[in-house]
């Protein structure tokens, strides 16, 4: 069962939204500080966590940051609860390297919803040494190798850090090479739904990627079209 961290200072939220989750098959435990919610995390187990964004301390973006320049937490999915569906918060979030956002106040369905999608994207974490031999699909170009099996990058042979999240858009436009992907059209496949969507969160999750492949130039933008993935494909 998915062990899920609440990292938010409202202390009658964490309760009722551990039984409303339970239902869905996942344990959330919480922390009112941030200090207290790193320490969780770092002591492991936990397969994503919740943020928001009004924290003492720090704020959630702070918090968010830590996480992610942190190597034994630096893969673990994060949701993050924007205040008042802030498109700037959205835009920072996915910015610093959150997995998605839910707007304050959500439902409990649509917070499972996204939870769902985001640990069904997690990356396993699999050692090289008890790897199989023969990993059944991967998709090798020039500079790039992509592992869909282990989830897992390389770039000329170095191990790139992808977010799921990430890592989901990249094969989504190395699966089908040269095709031109809008906007909403990868939106509706990594989210699987057109609810509260946004456009930009796009733009700032290819920036965060090629960042990461540099100095691979990779995926191409086509104006007022969308992108594609223009790797020379190895046999």
């Amino acid at each position: 069962m998915p062990r899920l961290l609440l990292i938010d200072d409202d202390e009658h939220l964490a309760a009722p939204l551990a039984a409303y989750l339970k239902r869905f098959d996942l344990t959330l435990e919480s922390a009112l500080r941030p200090s207290v919610g790193l320490a969780k995390l770092r002591e492991g187990g936990f397969d994503a966590a919740i943020l928001d964004v009004m924290l003492p301390e720090m704020d959630g973006f702070a918090l968010c940051r830590t996480i992610r320049a942190d190597p034994q937490l630096a893969a673990l999915p994060i949701l993050m609860l924007t205040a008042r569906g802030d498109v700037m918060d959205r835009v920072i979030g996915l910015e610093l390297g959150a997995d998605d956002y839910l707007p304050k106040p959500f439902e409990p369905r649509e917070l499972a919803a996204r939870l769902q999608t985001i640990l069904r994207r997690r990356q396993p974490v699999v050692p090289a040494a008890t790897a199989p031999a023969e990993n059944g699909r991967r998709l090798v170009f020039d500079g790039i190798e992509i592992d869909l099996d282990r989830r897992q990058v390389l770039r000329d042979g170095a191990e790139v850090e992808l977010t799921g999240t990430e890592f989901e858009l990249l094969a989504l436009l190395a699966g089908e090479p040269h095709k031109v992907f809008t906007r909403d059209e990868i939106l509706s496949r990594l989210r699987g739904h057109d609810a509260d969507v946004y456009t930009r969160a796009i733009d700032i999750l290819i920036s965060r990627i090629r960042k990461k492949l540099e100095p691979l130039d990779c995926i191409k933008t086509l104006r007022n079209a969308g992108y594609t993935f223009a790797g020379a494909r190895q046999p």
